[in-house]
């Protein structure tokens, strides 16, 4: 047998078939209204719960900005990108077990970042016990060793400590390559790892035969990009290769779908805000601005989007670094 075909053996039959020895799924718990969380549907087995706005990070939210979505069939569930706390986890696994009746048998990580991934101190128990395998890429495992502590003390800042509570680290036990294929019930997920766009590790999942696309933190709508540990140009080729996928759905900082031939409209609006961005620094350096003016790169028709008065500037400064070296070689400059 290949490497390749264990790994998918691996993948597929040791966190399903190999977890059945765990115990049986518990009666649901009795589940409180004010628990409830108002999922929506993708396409049948994939459902989505949206933040309760369209905002940054605050108190009001409990750091809720990203999408949390789940893949169930029967009485298992996968989990992509639990969320920012403890607390918005715990509401997570009793959702699954209330609405549902399903346990969870893995959790994907698809990129270091907070608001992603601390909900997995609310699964912290069966992690440790086994019973739920926590995934991502390498490079998304050594991210978050490395930032989360600082990470989590930012959100404890901005979010205030009662939305964090007991919310604590818990890293990946597997890691992801390409080519790997995860699966609860029929549904299948081919694993894509895209390195150096959003950040220095984003994990993509591609179902198919449905054609949904959990896409991590690369492609956003209504909302400034965070450019983060990533790169324009390698950010602007990964949209490349998620196009060529022809999605109809599409999961990452937002949920986006297609009403018909053209991809999800988050993939224009993502790829458009960083040509945007790319044009502006060349531009800049074109009139003379120097690195600490960069603020004079303005993107005027995205200034109505979330974050665009807090995140485009630091934007701003991480392309210079990268597209500085392109102007002063006077090679192409990117896309």
């Amino acid at each position: 047998m290949s490497g390749g075909l264990r790994r998918v053996w691996w993948i597929a039959v040791s966190l399903l078939a190999g977890l059945w020895w765990a115990a049986p799924v518990a009666a649901a718990p009795r589940c409180a209204a004010a628990d409830a969380i108002p999922w929506r549907a993708v396409v049948p087995g994939v459902w989505v719960w949206l933040p309760p706005d369209g905002g940054e990070v605050a108190p009001s939210n409990g750091g809720h900005v990203m999408p949390v979505s789940v893949v169930i069939a029967g009485r298992e569930a996968g989990v992509i990108d639990p969320g920012p706390s403890y607390r918005h986890g715990l509401r997570l696994r009793r959702s699954l077990a209330c609405r549902f009746g399903a346990r969870v048998r893995w959790i994907v990580n698809t990129h270091a970042h907070a608001e992603n991934v601390l909900a997995n101190a609310a699964f912290a128990d069966d992690i440790a016990a086994g019973r739920i395998a926590l995934l991502a890429s390498a490079p998304t495992r050594e991210g978050m060793a490395q930032r989360c502590p600082d990470c989590l003390a930012s959100l404890v800042r901005r979010v205030g400590q009662p939305a964090m509570a007991g919310t604590e680290i818990v890293l990946p036990t597997h890691t992801l390559a390409e080519g790997d294929v995860l699966r609860v019930g029929r549904i299948a997920l081919r694993v894509m790892p895209l390195e150096h766009g959003h950040t220095d590790g984003d994990l993509v999942l591609w179902d198919a035969r449905r054609r949904v696309l959990w896409a991590g933190g690369l492609a956003y709508q209504d909302r400034v990009p965070e450019l983060a540990q990533g790169q324009v140009q390698g950010w602007l080729e990964a949209l490349d290769r998620l196009e060529r996928l022809r999605p109809r759905h599409l999961i990452a900082a937002t949920w986006s779908s297609s009403s018909g031939a053209a991809p999800p409209p988050a993939l224009g609006a993502t790829r458009d805000y960083l040509k945007g961005l790319s044009a502006g620094v060349l531009a800049a350096m074109d009139r003379g601005v120097q690195a600490h003016e960069a603020g004079q790169v303005d993107l005027p028709a995205f200034a109505s989007w979330a974050g665009y008065g807090t995140r485009h500037g630091f934007n701003v400064q991480r392309a210079w670094r990268e597209l500085e070296p392109v102007w002063m070689d006077q090679g192409a400059a990117p896309r």
